[in-house]
């Protein structure tokens, strides 16, 4: 699924608003320790570019989570706002903060390696390992 459209959406208390212009309908899972410790379970995200703008940034906080990637949230009501890398700026987006959740289609498990035993999907969906994901970013070998 690579069309995309734009999606718009905000925080729990509203004081942050987005707006990306290349949202995509699929949805993933990531069950890395690192998401479940920041949101109690699995991140399910939407993948959407580097072309995101937020209102209200004065709310906005930024967490250095990784040498990759940093998180966001609002300063106010504790949304979490994005995961985001830190080399190309693409923007993983929490699927339930979008005003518009219609067509869209859960595709994707990651770190499925990390996945505790206490929960399990019904989805058919691509599931990847941690070393698996990490494979597809590595530089070709010459």
């Amino acid at each position: 699924m690579t069309e995309t459209r734009i999606g718009t959406g905000t925080c729990l208390c509203g004081a942050v608003s987005f707006t990306a212009k290349k949202m995509t309908a699929s949805v993933a899972a990531c069950h890395c320790d690192s998401c479940r410790k920041w949101g109690g379970n699995a991140f399910m995200e939407v993948s959407c570019g580097s072309e995101v703008a937020f209102d209200g940034v004065e709310k906005l906080s930024v967490f250095d989570s990784s040498e990759w990637a940093e998180r966001g949230f609002c300063s106010v009501c504790g949304s979490h706002l994005f995961y985001r890398l830190k080399q190309t700026q693409e923007h993983m987006i929490p699927v339930g903060l979008f005003d518009d959740q219609s067509d869209l289609v859960f595709q994707r498990q990651v770190f499925i390696d990390e996945k505790p035993q206490y929960y399990q999907y019904s989805n058919k969906t691509e599931n990847l390992t941690g070393e698996e994901l990490f494979a597809q970013f590595a530089p070709p070998e010459d």
